[in-house]
């Protein structure tokens, strides 16, 4: 009798706390899911797209579902227990990554953004410049600057003159484009302009100068591209060949592929050659990479 009854209490602890467990880790997921398909959606909204946070939620975990269930399926060794364990890693660290996607998609866009803003920054310091010029002011200047440009600058200095017109201080405003467009050339630009305001110096000539030292520095980073190319083709060729030769022989014998992929020394060296590939590429990106 004895016996049943500590049965029955150890039972019914163990459901008080798996019960308790699955509601913190629920929590905790919502929690996460809530907390990072907003700032999700706030990068993106500030590159100008506009996607609900609920539809990139919904699509970074269909997404993760879809490569861990294909990894898992691929790797493991459904014989044993240890086999299908052993799939589980990989196909967690898929998911994982699966599931961190838009943060890639926004870093890659953003890139993109930065690069055409720059190159369009250029012939709108030298308007701005010619506009100060035929006395206009500095407002003025923005405001030509968005109706006679394309995005994203004229999407930029178009929100940043609504909110100048929404009784923001201009000079809050400003910080708020250089910080939205993450630009270290606007930077100057903004620098420039808080120092004149305050200061009174000639806008004209700053506009100018910077305009010339952003375009040198661009035909600098230009000429530094074209020399670099074959290191950067050659690291991503040696990164892509231990890749290239798995699957090949994944498809010529996957027997053979299964069984090494299921085994503890093969998940070794597989993750031993995951970590080696990319500590070669940052080695090989910081040998090519020059700042400017």
């Amino acid at each position: 009798m004895t016996v049943y009854c500590i049965a029955i209490l150890f039972g019914i602890s163990a459901i008080g706390i798996g019960y308790y467990a699955l509601t913190a880790i629920t929590a905790g997921l919502r929690s996460y899911s809530e907390t990072y398909s907003q700032n999700t959606a706030k990068q993106f909204e500030d590159i100008f797209l506009f996607i609900p946070s609920r539809r990139i939620m919904e699509i970074s975990w269909i997404l993760a579902i879809i490569v861990f269930v294909i990894i898992f399926i691929l790797l493991s060794n459904f014989r044993s227990a240890g086999g299908i364990l052993l799939g589980l890693v990989p196909a967690a660290l898929g998911g994982y990554l699966a599931l961190s996607s838009p943060q890639y998609l926004f870093n890659m866009l953003k890139k993109r953004r930065i690069k055409k803003f720059n190159i369009q920054l250029v012939d709108a310091l030298l308007s701005m410049s010619n506009a100060l010029k035929a006395g206009f002011s500095i407002m003025q200047a923005f405001e030509a600057v968005a109706k006679e440009n394309n995005p994203p600058i004229s999407q930029e200095f178009d929100l940043f003159l609504q909110q100048t017109r929404l009784g923001i201080p201009f000079s809050e405003a400003l910080a708020k484009l250089e910080e939205r467009v993450g630009s270290e050339d606007f930077s100057l630009v903004a620098g420039a302009i808080e120092t004149a305001r305050k200061t009174g110096g000639n806008l004209m000539e700053v506009f100018e100068k910077i305009s010339e030292t952003i375009r040198e520095r661009m035909r600098i980073e230009t000429r530094i591209m074209t020399l670099t190319a074959q290191g950067r083709l050659q690291g991503i060729i040696v990164s892509l060949m231990p890749v290239i030769i798995a699957l090949v022989l994944f498809i010529l014998d996957p027997v053979m592929m299964k069984s090494f992929f299921g085994s503890v020394l093969g998940l070794i060296l597989t993750l031993t050659t995951v970590v080696l590939i990319i500590i070669g590429g940052f080695v090989i990106r910081k040998i090519i990479k020059i700042d400017i």
